[in-house]
């Protein structure tokens, strides 16, 4: 009896690794439908000190926006939610063009309201995000609150901003919540930043 439970139990955790190995991340994916556009107040403006922040990363590290103070220009990159569609294609894409970033002068650093574990397992679901990716889960949505992009439904807006060396917001765009926002006219932004220095 005892070495047929064995076999019993060996039998279906083999078959349930077998089942997740064969699953895509798109089957993961949850489809939330179409949301509003945008549903926030900026509670900052282009030429405002961006509010600092202390959050920690799936890297198991405390990211400070006041890490790069007169090093680098940060891009923020708030997503609504891990395992939505279109936030599972944007940070893929920023990953795959940090070349982009760094010829701009520039880190990206993403932030959601999920917590840690979600974030972990849904960044390593999409093969690695190469960029510090950052819970703002506690207190709920702090951060994004402060620049003005949390949502009535708890979520973050889809919004990225530009921040300088000397930890000024030199551009903003809240962006329509359904739809990347396009990398070409982030990158034009950093480089016309680049350029003024």
């Amino acid at each position: 009896m005892k070495t047929y439970l064995c076999i019993l139990i060996t039998t279906l955790l083999g078959a349930s690794l077998l089942h997740a190995q064969s699953v895509k991340l798109t089957d993961l994916v949850y489809d939330p439908g179409r949301l509003d556009g945008i549903d926030s107040k900026l509670e900052v403006q282009v030429g405002d000190k961006a509010p600092e922040f202390s959050l920690p990363s799936v890297n198991r590290e405390t990211v400070s926006l006041s890490d790069y103070k007169d090093k680098k220009n940060v891009v923020l990159s708030f997503v609504p939610a891990a395992w939505t569609p279109v936030c599972s294609a944007q940070w893929p894409g920023y990953s795959l063009s940090l070349d982009y970033f760094t010829d701009a002068d520039a880190v990206i650093l993403g932030l959601t309201v999920d917590n840690l574990p979600t974030l972990y397992a849904w960044t390593n679901a999409m093969g690695g995000i190469d960029f510090p990716v950052l819970s703002d889960f506690y207190p709920h949505g702090k951060i994004a609150q402060a620049y003005g992009v949390l949502r009535s439904n708890g979520m973050s807006e889809r919004a990225l901003f530009i921040i300088d060396r000397e930890g000024i917001i030199r551009y903003i765009d809240v962006h329509d919540i359904n739809q990347r926002p396009p990398l070409e006219d982030l990158i034009d932004k950093l480089n016309e930043l680049k350029n003024e220095s």
